[in-house]
């Protein structure tokens, strides 16, 4: 994170110079090309209209956002000590409470516990009948 924040802070000491005396010098680490704060409702209605040009119909917050991106992560196999360190997340606990346990990732496993036993679903009973080594 370091390495991103003093490549954050190199950039706007180039809009700084570039504004010249338009600079407004509040000491802010985010803010507009000029160094005015940025309005605290801009972040929130940009992501307003993400969420409607992506047809996302649910009033989705950001920080809903964090947990659907860790929840894909764990079921794409990244390890969660992976997914800790792209959160910024201290302890894994933090981590385990944003990931969330989806209908794909109950059934991999059930399918993994009858693979390792030699069970699979029969096609013609589905997910009631099972026959070892089928």
């Amino acid at each position: 994170m370091i390495p991103l924040l003093k490549l954050h802070q190199q950039a706007q000491q180039a809009e700084r110079e570039s504004a010249g005396e338009r600079w407004q010098d509040y000491d802010l680490v985010w803010c507009h090309p000029d160094g005015r704060p940025v309005h605290a409702g801009q972040d929130w209605d940009e992501w307003k209209e993400l969420l409607c040009l992506a047809e996302v119909d649910k009033d989705a917050r950001v920080h809903d956002a964090r947990h659907t991106a860790a929840t894909l992560l764990i079921e794409q196999g990244v390890d969660i000590s992976v997914v800790q360190e792209i959160l910024g997340h201290s302890q894994l606990t933090t981590t385990k409470r944003c990931t969330h346990i989806t209908a794909t990732l109950s059934t991999e496993a059930a399918a993994r516990v009858g693979r390792t036993l030699g069970l699979t679903a029969t096609p013609d009973h589905g997910d009631r009948g099972v026959r070892p080594g089928h």
